[in-house]
């Protein structure tokens, strides 16, 4: 027996509802692996580069912070060149605030679709064990006297199946997103003290900076 042949007599045992669940798996798994990718590629969680950056700004030396700061690939580097190429304008934190908001709305894309799928899953299998129960007693009641135990007890499991493929799809599900989360709150807080750290230097620094760094990052 093929996995195709497996996979379509358990479609057929579930009916429709395991279906839209195990598309619903497929959809959780694709946004998975697409936020794994994007923050690698974005370097969240990375923050050695980005540290020594602000410390070297952090003691004034805003020369070589500029320069540290150049090597990293993290998405918050062209936000903090902007800031320490801006440090002294007026209303520049509400601005940087505006930028690190959307910077971090970009880590939070599919986060709505994982937390949609998580509440849903569970509905749609007890959609189905509804079902199926229905299925199971309408069965019972055509049987008339002559009732089988065994036609009610496999109408029963086979309803119940709809309610465990839910909480498959749905309990993992929830598990990656609480985790996608917890990383993206954890940029939230760096990016703050980074931002906070910028402007509010502990001590102040002879050096200038560079006013065409923030363009030259972005670039």
């Amino acid at each position: 027996m093929t996995v195709f042949d497996t996979l379509s007599g358990f479609f057929a045992l579930g009916g429709p509802v395991v279906l839209v669940l195990f598309a619903m798996s497929v959809l959780t798994l694709t946004v998975t692996l697409y936020k794994i990718w994007q923050f690698s590629v974005s370097g969240v969680g990375r923050h050695r580069v980005l540290s020594d950056a602000l410390h070297l700004w952090d003691k004034g030396k805003q020369g070589a912070a500029l320069t540290r700061l150049g090597a990293s690939r993290s998405y918050l580097a062209p936000l903090l060149g902007n800031a320490m190429a801006g440090s002294q304008r007026p209303g520049i934190e509400a601005r940087l605030d505006a930028e690190a908001g959307l910077a971090l709305a970009s880590l939070e894309r599919g986060f709505r679709v994982l937390d949609t799928i998580a509440q849903i899953a569970p509905l749609l299998g007890l959609f189905g064990t509804v079902i199926g129960m229905i299925d199971a007693f309408r069965s019972l009641q055509e049987a008339g006297s002559s009732v089988d135990p065994s036609l009610l007890a496999g109408g029963i499991w086979v309803a119940l199946l709809t309610t465990a493929v839910g909480l498959a799809v749905a309990i993992p599900t929830s598990m990656v997103l609480t985790w996608l989360e917890s990383r993206t709150a954890r940029e939230r807080v760096f990016a703050d003290k980074a931002l906070r750290t910028v402007l509010v230097p502990e001590m102040a620094a002879p050096e200038v900076a560079d006013p065409t760094y923030g363009a030259r990052v972005n670039a």
